[in-house]
């Protein structure tokens, strides 16, 4: 059995997508004859404080279903200030150097990017002691961060896109969660890459009979984070009569998402709090009629997961986020694309909406079984890691 280490800057018993992907990442790796081991910061996400049962500790390591995870410590916060967020993300890289300079590590290591510093760290520390650096690449940093406004051109952001480059060029093989990702990074350096998208594998019992209630439940669950703009969206839908907008998640927006709501009154929309996930796919086969996949901006290179997630339950998409995820929802009939930021045009489709049907609903269904199967996907992820070195 071959060992391999997978570094992340998000684990459960966080929540949100990225801890998913990976969780089922690692999983996936132990279940096809990997001995997996993960290294992450101790439990944080999303609420920027150390989760009650880690408090007071500066390590942990324990075994969660077979895989060995070590968290370190990390200064955690959730700030929009990015001094605070770059001192936050800059306390782990320390402490996860520090765990890869004194410990024994596998030959073979799978690194989260992004956070970019993070995965520098972690890929020169590689380098250093002859280890075989992954690059498991979720988005375009810092490109993804000047086209949602958090950034600009300058000095920062020269700098970053050298790190960017050098984590690719030192790495031995990277796996690109989108088409667009790995064209960007093949028109930078010829480090091999592999198209891995953020496919789920859950178990669970879908039943598409009739739901007899005559309103249409719309669901947004997720991050309650700057790119999705939930505020925004809450602030510039107008619902139909029969039309309700169900909110679920965490994150930066969550307290303005909150008091938008209790002051606007805003009619038909209600914040549900936060769901562990296989509480959430109950809620969303008994309930929900179409899941709304928001983001602020068109990010290149970005494929929101829900979509595949949705998918897997039968749920029509809304997409608000063009590019390539937009494409996957049109080619593969998943429901409705709207550019974003166009609420005129989302308005429009939401009075026109009527209750998806039991067909509809199975066919959404069939087409994520048969396009976004996660252990046909693994296959060739395992074929790629095992020709590294």
């Amino acid at each position: 059995m071959q060992n391999i280490l997978i570094i992340s800057n998000y684990y459960p018993p966080e929540t949100g997508a990225a801890s998913n992907r990976i969780a089922t990442l690692a999983n996936g790796l132990q279940g096809i004859g990997w001995n997996v081991s993960v290294l992450c910061p101790l439990p944080n996400y999303p609420d920027g404080k150390i989760f009650s049962q880690y408090q007071g500790k500066i390590r942990d390591k324990r075994v969660e279903n077979g895989i060995c995870v070590n968290r370190t410590w990390v200064y955690p916060s959730n700030s929009k200030n990015k001094i605070v967020r770059l001192i936050s993300m800059l306390s782990f890289s320390f402490s996860m150097s520090l765990f890869l300079l004194f410990t024994k590590i596998p030959k073979k290591v799978i690194i989260q990017s992004p956070p970019l510093f993070v995965a520098f760290f972690a890929v020169l520390i590689c380098r250093l002691k002859g280890k075989k650096a992954i690059l498991n690449v979720s988005d375009l940093w810092p490109l993804a961060g000047k086209e949602l406004g958090v950034m600009n051109d300058g000095f920062g952001y020269k700098m970053l896109q050298r790190i960017e480059k050098f984590n690719y060029n030192k790495s031995h093989l990277i796996l690109g969660q989108s088409e667009e990702i790995c064209q960007h990074i093949n028109q930078l350096v010829t480090t091999q890459t592999v198209l891995y998208r953020n496919y789920p594998k859950f178990s669970i019992q879908l039943d598409f009979s009739d739901n007899f209630s005559d309103k249409i439940h719309i669901v947004y669950a997720g991050l309650l984070g700057v790119a999705q703009g939930i505020v925004e969206l809450c602030e510039n839908i107008a619902l139909p009569e029969n039309v309700i907008l169900d909110i679920y998640g965490n994150g930066a927006e969550k307290e303005e998402l909150k008091h938008v709501l209790e002051q606007k009154k805003l009619k038909n929309i209600f914040y549900q709090g936060e769901l562990t996930r296989s509480e959430l796919h109950k809620v969303l086969v008994e309930k929900a009629d179409y899941a709304i996949v928001p983001l602020v901006n068109r990010i290149y290179g970005s494929v929101p997961s829900k979509i595949f997630e949705m998918a897997n339950i039968g749920l029509p998409v809304i997409y608000m986020g063009g590019g390539e995820g937009g494409t996957i929802v049109e080619e593969n009939n998943l429901g409705y694309v709207v550019n974003p930021g166009d609420y005129s045009s989302l308005n429009d489709l939401l009075s026109s909406l009527s209750k998806p049907t039991t067909d509809l609903k199975q066919a959404i269904a069939n087409t994520a079984k048969n396009n976004f199967s996660f252990d046909k996907q693994l296959e060739e992820v395992n074929r790629q890691i095992n020709l590294v070195g």
